[in-house]
């Protein structure tokens, strides 16, 4: 009797352990791909996106094209490596200016996120501007996308359309809205991020920030991350939260 019931456990630890073992793989993918260190299969020339982002976006531009706006992308995928490079460039930059520790990284997340939390890491956002007409220098400025500016009429275009194709700006310019600057230039394939922000809310951001080469990340207290996490990562469109504040 005894040996039977020995028997039938050691069966059962046989069949559970495989099944254990994927599943932390599986977890483990999953926080690779979710804060850009993973392999996501991309689609697209110009710009790279996961499959049924790059699909809505084909034909998101060819419906702007017959109304003779012309989209360009001007970033979309971007790794952990890539958002490391830009955090650490801008925070060498700032130190040299002589901002203290708090007050770079305040300035940096004006607009950059702190590496392995960026959307642009999930391959459902991308930064549009308007081909035509050509524009001098940095093209991801506010003031190029109101009034007469040369993207304005891009952006009439996206306010009217972009939603009935799947996608939504980002960093709304809503005065109650927190972290991250109004940027008119970001847009997020819902149906693709909407699921990712709900499964990337469940992973332990210090922990897995902690061993990277992150120039500040010694001021990533927890109470820092927390704040961080409500003011910034939330603080997006009421539409792309997995559920909407209240």
């Amino acid at each position: 009797m005894k040996i039977t019931a020995f028997l039938s456990l050691f069966f059962l630890l046989n069949i559970l352990q495989p099944l254990v073992a994927q599943e932390q793989s599986t977890a483990s993918s999953l926080t690779l791909l979710l804060t850009g260190q993973g392999s996501p299969v991309l689609i697209g020339d110009e710009y790279k996106l996961v499959e049924e982002a790059a699909v809505a976006f084909e034909n998101m531009s060819q419906a702007a094209a017959q109304d003779s706006i012309i989209i360009q992308a001007v970033s979309s995928y971007r790794s952990f490596d890539r958002q490391l490079a830009i955090w650490n460039r801008k925070f060498t930059k700032n130190e040299a200016l002589g901002l203290t520790p708090d007050q770079n990284i305040k300035k940096i997340t004006e607009y950059s996120t702190i590496p392995g939390t960026s959307r642009h890491h999930w391959g459902s956002d991308i930064d549009l501007i308007a081909a035509e007409p050509k524009v001098e220098g940095d093209v991801l400025l506010t003031r190029l996308f109101e009034n007469e500016g040369p993207y304005a009429a891009l952006k009439k275009w996206m306010d009217a359309h972009a939603n009935s194709f799947g996608f939504y700006l980002v960093y709304t310019k809503e005065d109650k809205r927190g972290g991250f600057q109004y940027e008119p230039w970001h847009y997020s394939y819902l149906p693709t991020s909407k699921k990712y922000l709900e499964w990337y809310l469940n992973l332990e951001l210090e922990s897995i920030l902690k061993d990277k080469n992150i120039l500040g990340k010694e001021y990533f207290t927890e109470e820092y991350m927390q704040h961080y996490l409500e003011e910034y990562i939330l603080g997006i469109s009421p539409e792309l939260l997995s559920q909407k504040k209240e």
